[in-house]
């Protein structure tokens, strides 16, 4: 059996010095953005030329699975050659990549007999189906953006895979919060992609930008862009999330109302407040945010009757925001407890503190609470929801409803 391996560092010479110990004639070692290179310049340096045709004598290629490195034209470059690639992927991010072209994972550390073993001999885990989040809250910013951010990185501990959408029509702030750049595809791309029926696994993993453990879906770098994510491109994105991630964290606006489509003279126009509908139409569960002062819980109340009417069956789950004792008096909690379940009906309630200096923190480094202070009580609290709230094994089926309005969907 003959190999190349393209890995990055001491670890090629290692990796060549294991294949060999076990017979695996080993070709050429090489750095993995030089074959990328090689690919592109073969027709014009000699060096190139002699690589490839290296490449094109052997059986298995190693190589490390980076952006830079790892492409649909090198699988396709090999599938001609009748060359084998063998990814090598340290982060989930690596192996998600791999997993998009078709390939199957490998760990740096396996043995040499599960790096040279086919994809037959592997066990592949069966697709599953990512669950849709859709974090909602009144006007007055009751920090509705900020709990989808630390929600999603909270999620991603362990080997979930999580993504983050920003669906909000009115003022998308996610990557301003994060500190990416709104320049990219983001949401609006994948939106245009699913209406063509063309969004797939790898295209997602191109176009989103990475948070740590986190994909991101920025929003439209202007509100004015809201016509392109309309209802039924909003849904079909969110479909195509589903065979992406474990979980789909969804930001939206805060508006339900319906009254422009009274006052619009076109039948199918579009309408700016379709988004946040259809996230909360697609969602298997809203994380609806409250503001701990009085203005906030008033607003909420009155807002509750038509997220109901919006979201169905839906679970909700409804989470207290900022609580603090000094706009309410003594019993803060007990206070806002008392109110949403004598006026809204509402009887589990989660509390997330007030935080000024956490907060402040990570607005100056524009990065996720979790991030730069992982100590926060609000990175705590959002810990502490997830692990009692959020948190379902992989065996856990999708809710009823749910499944209930895919399957209307699809019909």
């Amino acid at each position: 059996m003959k190999a190349v391996v393209a890995v990055d560092g001491r670890r090629a010479q290692d990796l060549a010095d294991r294949l060999r110990d076990d017979a695996v004639d080993v070709r050429a070692v090489v750095a993995a953005a030089r074959l990328a290179a090689a690919l592109r310049d073969a027709l014009s340096t000699p060096e190139a030329a002699e690589l490839l045709a290296e490449l094109s004598r052997a059986d298995l290629l190693f190589v490390d699975v980076r952006a830079g490195s790892l492409s649909a034209e090198l699988v396709a470059a090999c599938d001609r050659l009748g060359v084998r690639v063998v990814p090598l992927c340290e982060r989930v991010a690596d192996r998600r990549l791999a997993a998009s072209l078709g390939l199957v994972p490998r760990g740096i550390d396996d043995s040499v007999a599960k790096l040279t073993a086919t994809e037959s001999d592997t066990e592949v885990a069966p697709p599953t189906r990512g669950r849709v989040i859709t974090v909602w809250g009144t006007h007055g910013s009751p920090g509705r953006t900020t709990l989808a951010v630390e929600l999603a990185c909270a999620l991603a501990g362990g080997d979930r895979r999580v993504a983050l959408v920003d669906a909000d029509t009115h003022a998308p702030s996610l990557a301003l919060a994060t500190g990416l750049a709104d320049e990219g595809p983001g949401f609006a791309a994948a939106c245009r992609q699913a209406e063509r029926g063309a969004l797939t696994v790898a295209e997602l993993t191109r176009i989103a930008a990475s948070l740590g453990d986190v994909d991101v879906l920025t929003g439209v770098n202007r509100p004015g862009r809201w016509p392109e994510l309309s209802a039924a491109r909003v849904l079909a994105a969110l479909e195509g999330c589903r065979d992406w991630v474990d979980d789909v964290v969804v930001d939206v606006a805060a508006s339900l109302e319906r009254d422009e489509e009274i006052v619009s003279d076109l039948v199918d126009g579009p309408r700016r407040n379709a988004a946040t509908c259809a996230a909360l139409e697609a969602a298997d569960l809203v994380i609806a945010v409250v503001a701990a002062d009085p203005v906030g819980v008033a607003r909420f109340v009155r807002a509750w009757p038509d997220l109901r009417a919006v979201v169905g069956t839906t679970p909700v789950r409804v989470v207290v925001n900022k609580t603090r004792p000094g706009a309410l008096g003594i019993d803060a909690r007990g206070q806002i407890r008392r109110t949403l379940e004598r006026y809204a009906g509402v009887s589990e309630v989660s509390f997330v503190p007030w935080d000024a200096k956490g907060t402040d923190a990570a607005m100056l480094a524009a990065r996720p609470i979790a991030h730069v202070a992982p100590r926060s009580a609000i990175a705590t609290a959002v810990r502490r929801l997830v692990a009692e709230t959020l948190t379902v094994s992989a065996s856990t089926p999708p809710s009823r409803a749910a499944t209930r309005r895919r399957l209307a969907r699809t019909a």
